[in-house]
């Protein structure tokens, strides 16, 4: 049986992207290979705010037992402890069938109905790609109908697992159901990654190959929304043929609200999907949300 390093696993609305408003389970798998610590901040100024909380952590133990513990972050990445190894203690390696039964623990009626499992990070394109499958064959994933990766895109699929999720869509559209998508949110320079690093268009063309697959960028003016549609044009001389959304920058709702009316203006203007990040405004981005 596999195990999974779980960070988050909780039932909510997906506030983003293609599937913005549906409700869905969220597994959050624990690493990553970026640290996003440039959003919030002028270019090239990266976030200490995390730093601040890993002395916090480090000096009362007792007091952070818990993800709901730790404070939110308004720069730097929104979801830092899923992959800062400062808070790996709080991220269970969890056995798929306990992630299963959880799953229907959480789910309204007991049994997937309309709801889809988001599978997010971090990365969860990292090292756990091994362990889908077994989660994905368990009894009480048989009626799942729609799967999402939220990855950054810079991870290949292994063969196998590419394989394994071919198999998978095709058995369930037997069903009509079974669709796998990819929600691909590239890091623009903006964040504090190097964009060799970051923009992968091979990647991309693997998941389209797989399902569904789109991108959104995280973005707070237009200088970056200009160096989005730069990627976007990298991804679609590699063939990319999918929509790109426009998603304001902000982990908390002051810095969110001072950006979604103008990112929403900017998508407009430049012809553009633009992606709310519902759990702010709805649930002050709190964790479990």
């Amino acid at each position: 049986m596999s195990k999974i390093k779980v960070s988050e696993l909780f039932y909510s609305i997906q506030g983003e992207g293609r599937y913005i408003g549906v409700p869905s389970i969220f597994l959050r798998t624990f690493g990553c290979n970026f640290k996003c610590a440039g959003f919030g901040l002028p270019k090239g100024q990266l976030t200490k705010e995390v730093d601040g909380v890993a002395d916090q952590v480090a000096e009362n133990p007792d007091l952070y037992t818990t993800y709901n513990h730790l404070p939110l972050v308004s720069t730097g990445c929104d979801s830092y402890a899923s992959w800062d190894p400062r808070f790996k203690h709080l991220s269970p390696m969890l056995r798929t069938d306990t992630i299963a039964s959880t799953i229907m623990g959480l789910l309204p009626s007991k049994k997937w109905q309309d709801e889809h499992l988001v599978i997010t990070g971090g990365e969860p394109l990292l090292g756990w790609q091994r362990a889908y499958p077994d989660l994905l064959n368990h009894p009480d994933m048989q009626d799942l109908r729609e799967l999402t990766f939220e990855t950054n895109g810079t991870q290949p699929l292994s063969p196998e697992f590419k394989d394994y999720l071919v198999m998978w869509t095709n058995s369930n559209s037997r069903n009509g159901w079974g669709d796998v998508t990819f929600s691909v949110s590239p890091k623009l320079s903006g964040s504090g990654e190097n964009q060799d690093d970051a923009i992968k268009p091979e990647n991309i063309m693997e998941y389209q190959d797989v399902g569904y697959t789109y991108l959104k960028f995280v973005v707070a003016n237009e200088e970056d929304v200009l160096e989005a549609i730069d990627a976007i044009n990298d991804y679609e001389l590699a063939g990319f043929n999918g929509p790109s959304y426009l998603m304001p920058v902000g982990g908390v709702e002051s810095v969110y609200s001072l950006n979604n009316k103008k990112v929403a203006l900017l998508a407009m203007k430049y012809g553009l999907r633009y992606s709310d990040r519902l759990q702010v405004p709805l649930f002050k981005n709190a964790w479990g949300t």
